[in-house]
């Protein structure tokens, strides 16, 4: 079993790496707004479990998700080639929506705010 700190280490490694690749060398036109939000890595260190945000409609993610999903081997690939490891881990790509959740649960404090700012004028006002 790994070190935990060598796993977050090569996680946040993997992270910076395959960010540089979608920018620069993914030409797939499927693969959109996509960033790379965490890699968790195994204890064994024999995969990697990438969460993707891909902003845009639920069609245009999953056709992301399918690019990225083709991608799989030349971004191994490269990886290998950028990251001197003995064995490189498997990838899996993995659709991340905590952003999308997150704004929508900031959508619903803000109702309630309002909600109570209403109540409290009619309250002030009876």
């Amino acid at each position: 079993m790994a070190n935990p700190y060598r796993q977050e280490r090569l996680g946040e490694l993997i992270a910076t790496e395959l960010s540089d690749l979608l920018r620069t060398r993914v030409k797939d036109p499927r693969v959109g707004f996509a960033s790379i939000t965490r890699v968790e890595v195994s204890g064994d260190l024999r995969h990697a479990k990438i969460h993707v945000s891909v902003m845009g409609s639920p069609q245009e993610r999953a056709e992301t998700m399918r690019g990225l999903k083709n991608a799989t081997g030349f971004l191994r690939h490269e990886l290998a080639t950028r990251i001197v490891l003995r064995y490189m881990p498997e990838i899996v790509f993995k659709l991340d929506t905590s952003i999308e959740e997150g704004t929508r649960i900031l959508e619903l404090i803000k109702q309630v705010e309002q909600e109570e700012q209403r109540n409290a004028h009619t309250t002030e006002v009876d």
